[in-house]
């Protein structure tokens, strides 16, 4: 099942996380997990790779390495170096959880940063809300906030659907030579 399409035996919605990783000499890999208590789809959106202030001006390779056992190649995302390219943005690069990420060149710090995306189904929801209920003061239910303006509203909508029977009194002047644009004429002698 895809993140679009829907379960029948329960309702699911979309969570959207903020997510980000470090890549650095000391620390030249970095894998993403999904939680352990997460039964649902999930996955990475990758949104850019950045180096930080300190990098060195060296190129820095970051590549996508396959889980253990597998046998294809590391994939690189991006080459940076800070005096030619120092970011790169990653528009459609979505990634399906365990995934590791290797500074293969360079010393960093490079930054990568994504969304990461989740499926919640209605029961996890459910728990989600009774959580925040206990932990917020209470709130009018959806749909029942107060609505400012209503008066004001009301009123402006009378008054478009009255008939606009007003015609103007002086018709515009036709176009024509000195008629109508903008100057005085000038006094006669």
């Amino acid at each position: 099942m895809s993140l679009t399409e829907s379960s029948d035996s329960t309702s699911e919605k979309p969570v959207s996380l903020i997510w980000g990783c470090e890549l650095s000499k000391q620390k030249d890999s970095y894998t993403f997990q999904m939680p352990e208590g997460w039964h649902c789809e999930q996955q990475l959106a990758l949104r850019t790779i950045c180096l930080g202030e300190s990098a060195r001006d060296e190129f820095h390779v970051v590549e996508v390495v396959a889980e253990e056992g597998d046998t294809r190649p590391p994939v690189p995302l991006a080459t940076l170096k800070p005096s030619v390219l120092p970011m790169a943005t990653l528009a459609g690069v979505e990634l399906t959880p365990p995934v590791t990420f290797r500074l293969r060149a360079g010393s960093g710090p490079v930054y990568i940063s994504g969304q990461y995306i989740s499926m919640m189904t209605s029961d996890e929801e459910e728990e989600e809300e009774e959580e925040e209920e206990e932990e917020s003061p209470e709130k009018p239910p959806k749909g029942q906030t107060a609505r400012k303006g209503g008066a004001a509203k009301k009123r402006k909508l009378e008054k478009e659907d009255e008939p606009n029977n007003t015609v103007p009194e002086d018709p515009l002047p036709g176009k024509g030579r000195g008629a109508g644009r903008g100057r005085k004429a000038a006094p006669k002698k």
